[in-house]
């Protein structure tokens, strides 16, 4: 499997934002129309010219802090099949809050290329408490069970604020060196907000040679000076009809952004 951004000089991951699933309280109780508005939204993400897919529990707060139950990663699984069945995008796996071992095994089930975890080092002040990252436990698991897949790790995650006198450069080194994440995210303060660049180019300083991604609020008006200093962006909101993180994702609006990153 080749790495994805060896195939794309600037990466575009747009993000199918699930439902609720069984078990959350939002749950309606129908797996149909769960997959129904997944497909709508994947197959709006490739026909607008993403690169690769992301499906994250979206629907589901509040969030675990820790370990999901079966449900979420069998409904996710369940899910993960279908879209492939109408798309032949990458897929990759965010299992809210922070559950790196229920992705990889989503991935080892599902053929995901990459995951995205939360708190992979250091510790997290979150609206779930402290989130300790656990570098150690999901790097020998990727090994045991989905080899190829891909480790996109932020770096002072969004809805969260860092436990310690830490900077961002020193949680990115950590991250990349002693974490062995694939890839850094930088992202906002929370959904559908801007990154601050001086975070990003600080992170940019830092570790020159890393893969960055921009992991929130990119739109048509940002995306090409983030671009200056990122290798990719993960976007959700801003492809939503109205760009109403609630709606299903507008074909248009996906074109148009992945114009001006192919440009």
């Amino acid at each position: 499997m080749k790495n994805l951004f060896e195939l794309h000089p600037k990466l575009f991951l747009g993000v199918v934002h699930l439902p609720p699933l069984p078990g959350a309280p939002g749950w309606d109780g129908d797996m149909d129309r769960l997959i129904n508005h997944a497909v709508i939204d994947a197959v709006a993400l490739s026909r607008g010219g993403a690169h690769a897919l992301f499906i994250e529990n979206f629907g589901d707060m509040p969030f675990a802090k820790g370990p999901v139950g079966p449900e979420t990663v069998a409904a996710m699984g369940v899910v993960a099949r279908a879209l492939q069945d109408h798309v032949k995008l990458p897929i990759g796996f965010n299992v809210l809050r922070n559950d790196a071992r229920a992705a990889l095994a989503l991935c080892a089930a599902c053929r995901g290329s990459f995951i995205r975890v939360n708190v992979h080092s250091g510790v997290m002040l979150t609206d779930q408490g402290l989130i300790e990252g656990n570098a150690f436990e999901t790097v020998r698991y990727r090994r045991q069970i989905a080899p190829q897949a891909q480790i996109f790790a932020d770096v002072h995650v969004k809805h969260a604020a860092p436990l310690g006198p830490g900077s961002i450069e020193d949680t990115a080194r950590d991250t990349i060196e002693r974490g062995s994440a694939d890839a850094l995210i930088v992202s906002g303060i929370g959904t559908g907000q801007a990154a601050d660049l001086a975070d990003l180019e600080r992170v940019r300083n830092a570790l020159p040679q890393a893969r960055l991604l921009i992991g929130s609020g990119v739109t048509r008006d940002n995306v090409k000076e983030y671009l200056r200093h990122a290798d990719g962006v993960i976007v959700g909101t801003s492809l939503k009809f109205g760009g109403q993180v609630g709606r299903h994702v507008d074909a248009r609006r996906v074109a148009a952004l992945a114009k001006l990153i192919e440009s």
